[in-house]
């Protein structure tokens, strides 16, 4: 039986969500989509597809917009239904808003930890929690930071993993201390694992819950395919390939996904055999392949461990470089020569000069991509598409928030300020673009995050949204059209994972999203305001409002 989509605009993504295609980002070819057994079979004029197939069902788009499926090219799942059946954080905002649920999950449950996260560093003074807000608590606290790149925790915690102030700094992390010397409760970086190994570990059950819960959350955003960012041990968080290997072979696993393996920055090219190991587990899978590695140069501005080329101003300093960039060449080197797609973090201007660095003499076949990409030195923009390194945008953070305003621009100065999220200024220069969430860092809504690109202010419905300068346009020169952001969030995230799907087009899997109104024809400063009503993976509903 066929299925004819009608009754809206069909965004196809067919054209190039680079600047290479004046089409990019190709909004309609007809007014419908007609689907057998999966498969979409045409594009066109209404009536000519009802004349192929008089016999078939309908989908009434209702005036709304009918797009591919998202695939998220950044995003942690597995981590994020695993915080979500602990102490969340992430909906709320404020000390004593905090407080109040850390408490409240403390009096309803009888776990010998108190864990979760999501707090935001905006909502304490210069970014820092302390110890002694969680000292009421009989327990042990570790609750992660909503960017994941620090830890909160009481007295207990600190004393259990035997963290005194004559403890040193890991190479790759910092203990915050008071005044003299005693950690203050918030560990950053690699600091993090000298409490969040000792929390209790999820059981395989409670890891594979945790997917399918990620992955209906995500089929209601109209998101079927995803990169997870990392497949692995790290800051706390156990291996979720066990994870994924085992939903995909039970048929829980719908979604079409890359896992990006976990590269370990204590390790050197030892690590590269056993990668290919964990590559192999994956083949022959149909929903789910292992062929990225994912490598963290630096941490984040905030902090002040991303790592910029001048010291940041007031604090100096000039972050970390997690590996050594000249060691950096060599296993970028060696991974593509095994045929592994690179994914990198890259966040200050040196990280992200040390990661196209490591791509020179790479092959633009394996697909490499820098994820984050908050700062890029001018002169390094043109070389993404010399070196045909695809740009992996989180739009949702290049807005005007408390984060941004008091925590960041400060410590960068007037002139790296203006260098952030240069999303127009890849374009000019033919860069690919893909986009994701970074979710549970951040909304894993993916029509929020076109609304930012397209406006570089925040949604409206944002939990932030009230702060002054929200609605103030953040670097406006930046911002890229709507065909351009849709594009990147479907045909050229899927393109980053080989996946089949992510265009409207015949031949293609019948991955498809059904918003309630088409975001093209309303005013750009209500784009957010669409929502899906309509989810399809190979033509099967798998959501639906």
């Amino acid at each position: 039986m066929h299925t004819l989509f009608r009754g809206g605009r069909v965004f196809t993504a067919t054209g190039s969500p680079s600047a290479g295609s004046p089409s990019a980002g190709s909004s309609s070819t007809g007014d419908a989509v007609l689907v057998r057994d999966g498969v979409i079979v045409a594009v066109g004029d209404e009536a000519d597809l009802v004349r192929q197939a008089p016999a078939h069902e309908t989908v009434d788009l209702e005036g709304g917009l009918l797009m591919p499926g998202v695939t998220d090219a950044h995003i942690h799942p597995v981590q994020a239904g695993l915080e979500h059946a602990k102490c969340d954080l992430s909906e709320i905002y404020g000390l004593d808003a905090y407080v109040a649920a850390i408490a409240a999950y403390a009096g309803r449950c009888d776990k010998e930890w108190i864990d979760g996260g999501g707090w935001d560093m905006s909502a304490f003074p210069g970014g820092l929690p302390h110890r002694s807000q969680l000292d009421f608590l009989d327990r042990p606290a570790y609750l992660i930071q909503r960017d994941h790149h620090a830890a909160w925790v009481n007295t207990r915690a600190l004393e259990l993993a035997g963290i005194t102030r004559d403890t040193p700094d890991p190479a790759d992390g910092r203990i915050e201390r008071d005044a003299d010397g005693t950690p203050s409760g918030v560990l950053h970086e690699g600091a993090m694992d000298l409490v969040g190994l000792l929390t209790p570990r999820p059981t395989a059950d409670d890891m594979d819950a945790a997917l399918v819960t990620a992955q209906r959350h995500l089929f209601s955003l109209g998101i079927t395919g995803w990169q997870d960012a990392i497949v692995g041990s790290y800051a706390g968080s156990d291996d979720q390939l066990p994870t994924y290997l085992a939903a995909a072979k039970a048929g829980r696993l719908k979604a079409r996904v890359v896992g990006a393996l976990w590269w370990d920055r204590a390790q050197g090219a030892e690590q590269i055999d056993s990668l290919i190991e964990r590559r192999a587990m994956a083949e022959g899978l149909d929903r789910f392949s292992a062929g990225a590695v994912k490598i963290m140069q630096d941490g984040i501005t905030e902090n002040f461990t991303a790592a910029v080329i001048e010291p940041y101003c007031r604090c100096g300093g000039t972050g970390l470089s997690y590996i050594d960039p000249a060691k950096l060449r060599e296993y970028v080197a060696e991974l593509d020569r095994h045929g592994f797609q690179v994914h990198f973090h890259a966040i200050g201007e040196r990280a992200v000069r040390e990661a196209l660095d490591s791509f020179e003499g790479t092959s633009p076949a394996n697909r490499h991509h820098i994820a984050h990409l908050q700062i890029i030195e001018p002169s390094d923009v043109p070389r993404f598409a010399t070196l045909g390194v695809t740009a992996n945008l989180q739009p949702l953070w290049a807005t005007h928030h408390a984060q941004m305003d008091e925590l960041t621009l400060p410590f960068l100065g007037e002139e790296r300020s203006g260098w952030q999220y240069p999303f127009a200024s890849l374009l000019s220069h033919g860069t690919r673009l893909c986009a994701g969430s970074d979710w549970p860092v951040s909304n894993a809504d993916p029509i929020q995050g076109m609304h930012v690109a397209v406006n570089r202010t925040e949604p409206g419905g944002s939990v932030h949204a009230g702060y002054p300068t929200a609605q103030t346009p953040f670097l406006p020169g930046e911002r890229i059209d709507l065909a351009t952001a849709m594009t990147a969030y479907t045909a050229g995230s899927a393109w980053i994972n080989r996946s089949p799907a992510g265009t409207i087009e015949p031949g293609r899997p019948a991955d498809l999203v059904v918003l309630d109104r088409d975001p093209f024809e309303l005013p750009s400063s209500e784009i957010w305001t669409a929502r899906v009503r309509l989810t399809f993976v190979d033509g099967e509903p798998v959501y639906q409002r």
